[in-house]
Formats: C-alpha cells, structure tokens, sequence
C-alpha cells in the first residue's frame, strides 16, 4: 500500500496520498484532501452527489495497479466535502 500511496499516486496525480489508515484486517483508507480530479468542480454542494461518478476510474486504476502486483482488491471512494475523497481498498484473502 506504501507504494500506492508514495510511487503511483505521485506518477499519477503528481501528489502523495494525504492520509493512509488500515486496520491491520486487509481494509486501508486512503484520503486525498485536494483530490485533481474533482478541484475542477465546483467547491459548493451542487456537484456532490455527481462526484462518485468520477472516481470509478480512480478506483479502477487502483486496483489495476494491485492486480499487477499479484494483489487482489475491492476498491470504493465517497466525497463528503469537495474536493476531498476517500478511497476505501478491501484486500481480498486468495
């Protein structure tokens, strides 16, 4: 996950993660506070519930990028205040 958060995320958002959380179960939590992608929306409430919308692709390069790695993974992102997001990855027992 280090590797998500640090190599890949700074290759693909030219950022680091803001935040890493897990629970030692196979569940991480990663946060972006100025996530790229949705900056360019609007800060207000307007486009909140459309912003799930574009982090499918974020999701699917997530776990493309662990299925690489030989990682299988279930990936989900919510948006409770733009332009952060959450990214939730379960780690699935093979």
């Amino acid at each position: 996950m280090k590797f998500i958060c640090k190599d890949f995320w700074t290759t693909v958002f030219k950022k680091q993660i803001d935040n890493l959380r897990t629970n030692h179960q196979g569940i991480y939590v990663l946060q972006d506070n100025k996530f790229r992608l949705l900056t360019q929306m609007s800060a207000g409430k307007q486009y909140l519930e459309h912003a799930p919308k574009y982090l499918a692709f974020t999701c699917g390069l997530i776990r493309g990028g662990l299925s690489n790695l030989g990682i299988k993974s279930i990936v989900t992102a919510e948006v409770s205040t733009m332009p952060a997001c959450k990214f939730q990855v379960m780690i699935q027992k093979m």
